[in-house]
């Protein structure tokens, strides 16, 4: 049996303009995962059992070379895409493909299915191409784990930064710039997919940023799941008419992530909780502008509390509702602020930083 597991993510600064080519986000790989086991099939016919889909069981077989299942009762896109990238890149490699099955299961949702937003469809994306990229005896670097399973998110969901695919490969605190997405859609008609993961594609950047051992990230939950997609789309909308107004948006917060870079560098709380604040003028003033609520009431709350005990908050990701997150130095004492936040009816989520202390492969 192969067992892989991929981490949860939450943004921590950039959101909405790390969807355009190049522009930086923070990310943090949490310690909750999807994990992905994975067998040998004994019979013609291999079984997708999945958590996070109430244990439905999905029966798949081939045809050829072909991975067929009855799209009928298929709600596993992001699984599909991801076996059929993955099994795309073995047959390049000279692999003969088999027969497997495949079972997953999710800490990142609370257990009455509810989503908290921590990236369960990257997550689950990273861990089923880590499992096969074993089965079938695949050496992949991490830039190479990213470029499949950000090529089988992608396919499935066409707005998206792919910041939460990278968190979930590479683990840690990451500083993440989004690559041309039309690029890639141009390429994946015209190059084969071996060729593809070994180009490089413009504007990808990954870097691995150091541990502040003196600041402590604290999380969230308005119990209110919120749709990303919807959000973006929203957000979309708005650039279109008010084109000015969103490249200054777009400047200014490629100002205040580059700096949020450096305090995490120089291991500076004082100028990474300063850049946190202002990440959150720059959203609420977006969200004003929009039309469209990133900071919900009960965000604002969760905010507010935070900042009452010296800790610099905002949302997380698109907002709408998930979580809220909050930097805040290792030694404050921070049970009241808790405490407050249960009572205005926010979950604090027992979360910690995940570090991916794999060695890669050359």
């Amino acid at each position: 049996m192969i067992t892989e597991k991929a981490p949860g993510k939450l943004y921590i600064a950039g959101e909405y303009a790390v969807v355009e080519n190049g522009h930086p986000a923070i990310l943090v790989a949490l310690d909750q995962f999807v994990t992905c086991q994975l067998t040998a099939a004994k019979h013609q016919t291999g079984r997708i059992i999945s958590r996070q889909y109430q244990d439905i069981e999905l029966s798949w077989r081939r045809q050829g070379d072909q991975l067929v299942v009855d799209q009928r009762d298929n709600p596993f896109s992001y699984i599909i895409q991801a076996i059929e990238v993955t099994e795309a890149y073995a047959r390049s490699c000279g692999r003969q493909l088999k027969m497997f099955d495949l079972t997953i299961d999710s800490d990142l949702d609370s257990d009455n299915g509810r989503k908290y937003g921590l990236g369960s469809s990257a997550a689950v994306t990273v861990a089923i191409v880590k499992a096969l990229c074993r089965f079938y005896q695949l050496s992949v670097t991490n830039e190479k784990l990213f470029k499949l399973a950000a090529i089988a998110h992608f396919t499935v969901q066409k707005n998206g930064s792919l910041g939460d695919v990278a968190a979930s490969v590479y683990g840690g605190w990451i500083a993440y710039h989004s690559f041309d997405r039309q690029w890639l859609a141009e390429q994946q008609q015209a190059v084969d997919l071996a060729t593809l993961i070994d180009l490089p594609w413009p504007d990808l950047q990954v870097e691995q940023l150091p541990r502040p051992q003196q600041l402590k990230l604290l999380i969230g939950w308005t119990g209110k799941p919120a749709s990303t997609s919807l959000l973006v789309d929203k957000i979309s909308l708005f650039k279109a008419v008010h084109q000015q107004e969103y490249r200054h948006f777009l400047s200014d917060s490629r100002q205040c992530v580059s700096k949020l870079t450096e305090g995490f560098r120089e291991k500076n709380l004082s100028l990474i909780q300063q850049q946190i604040r202002a990440n959150r003028k720059l959203l609420q003033r977006l969200g004003s502008l929009s039309g469209v609520s990133i900071e919900t009431p009960l965000l604002q709350k969760l905010c507010a509390i935070a900042e009452k005990f010296n800790g610099a908050a905002k949302t997380s990701g698109a907002g709408g509702g998930d979580c809220g997150i909050v930097l805040i130095a290792d030694d404050q004492e921070t049970s009241g602020l808790l405490t407050e936040w249960r009572q205005a009816g926010i979950e604090p989520l027992n979360l910690h930083v995940f570090f991916n202390h794999t060695t890669e492969e050359e």
